[in-house]
């Protein structure tokens, strides 16, 4: 790191942004207690290392040196804020001022920490779940707005809200004691899951995946399951391997979407899927199944399959049959419908993508309208499934399924 020409430094830095920011933030909150102030900081330190780096070069744990700096930014800020406001109490509970030098490298643990504490039971599930994209994958107020099918201006109320609760209540910045592990989890494991869904199928923008979160999403279950081996916490993990493990084979060179139908098989990770496939079989045999070890064993069923062709429909409807049932859900249902198109005939899914389509939030959603689209187009309904085509395409906010949909809606007007 240390060669690097003063030149690069903007792109190098540009680099580590985009691969440890959102790290980098959960050490500083960790470190300061505030969520804006932690922010602030961070991009104080940013800034400081492109004047400072190219004149000094780069240090030897940029990570490291990134948030040192972060930190003494954010003090000196409220050393200001201080004299401003001739705080004196504040002032005096201030650490020394000095130069940027090593702070203790416990990231490892700080973006757990930073979930747990986004977590806390204190605050709603709509809050846990916003502030968790916001801080912890560091997704736009505008991206979790869209997703919570809501107003921005909402959203960014939502979020401060959240933020001065855990302020005020003095909620810590630590991962719980082992005994109350087990009250926190069902919303850790949806948050956590939630990281690697945005890194698996990024909620918008030109990339179709994030592979930063989805590997990091799998570095928080592993350390979940170290602190807790709890049969779901290993089906959570079980998913995200096995999906995990599809990730070359769901993208062109061009970035282009593959269906799963149509991928390359032989691209799988096939570490990742027999890791994955164990992990299913370890969680079933506890023999307290949930969402999660469900799901986990539907994407297992597809990894046995050698092709497409050879997938046992029937077995993954039955799993998601119960699915429905463990975790009821109108997504959970759309993708039973898609299993039955598959095991008994397109009209069979549609019928039951219309039953869906009449819900007033899964009206909103594109990928409903697209599978409406490629069921019509199956039958060879042509005009229905250009209608829902153009529907999802104002609706879809990702740069590789609208390019899909714009390539089905071409092929279909030929």
């Amino acid at each position: 790191m240390a060669s690097i020409v003063p030149e690069g430094i903007p792109d190098l830095l540009d680099s580590l942004f985009r691969a440890e920011s959102r790290r980098i933030l959960a050490s500083l909150i960790r470190l300061l207690g505030d969520f804006d102030l932690a922010e602030d900081g961070m991009h104080d330190a940013f800034a400081a290392a492109l004047e400072a780096w190219p004149r000094d070069g780069v240090p030897e744990h940029p990570r490291a040196w990134l948030v040192s700096t972060g930190r003494f930014k954010a003090i000196d800020r409220l050393r200001r804020s201080a004299r401003f406001n001739t705080s004196l109490e504040t002032l005096a509970e201030l650490p020394d001022e000095g130069p940027p030098g090593p702070v203790e490298e416990d990231v490892d643990d700080d973006r757990l920490r930073l979930i747990f504490t986004c977590c806390h039971p204190a605050l709603s599930p709509e809050a846990c779940t916003a502030l968790t994209l916001r801080e912890v994958c560091g997704l736009t107020t505008e991206a979790i707005a869209r997703a919570f099918l809501t107003a921005p201006s909402t959203l960014a109320q939502r979020i401060v809200r959240a933020k001065a609760k855990i302020r005020d209540a003095g909620i810590p910045y630590e991962i719980p004691s082992r005994a109350e592990l087990p009250d926190r989890l069902d919303a850790v494991l949806k948050v956590i899951y939630l990281v690697f869904n945005e890194g698996y199928s990024a909620s918008s923008g030109e990339a179709l995946t994030r592979p930063d979160l989805s590997a990091e999403a799998i570095r928080l279950g592993r350390l979940l399951l170290e602190l807790l081996p709890d049969p779901e916490v290993t089906g959570l993990l079980a998913l995200m391997l096995l999906q995990e493990s599809r990730r070359a084979a769901r993208a062109s060179s061009g970035g282009d979407l593959v269906l799963l139908e149509d991928q390359d098989r032989s691209r799988w990770d096939r570490a990742l899927m027999a890791e994955g496939r164990a992990l299913v079989e370890q969680a079933l045999a506890s023999r307290r199944v949930g969402a999660y070890t469900l799901q986990a064993a539907i994407a297992a069923v597809h990894a046995e399959a050698a092709e497409a062709s050879a997938t046992d429909w029937d077995r993954i409807v039955g799993l998601y049959t119960l699915l429905a049932r463990v975790a009821p859900s109108p997504v959970v249902d759309l993708n039973r419908a898609v299993a039955v198109a598959m095991r008994d005939g397109p009209q069979d899914g549609l019928e039951l993508t219309d039953a869906l389509l009449v819900r007033r939030d899964m009206a909103e959603y594109h990928l409903a309208h697209a599978v409406r689209a490629d069921l019509c187009r199956r039958l060879g309904r042509t005009e229905e499934a250009l209608t829902s085509y153009r529907r999802a395409l104002g609706l879809v906010q990702q740069g590789p399924e609208r390019r899909f949909l714009e390539r089905r809606v071409a092929e279909l007007q030929k």
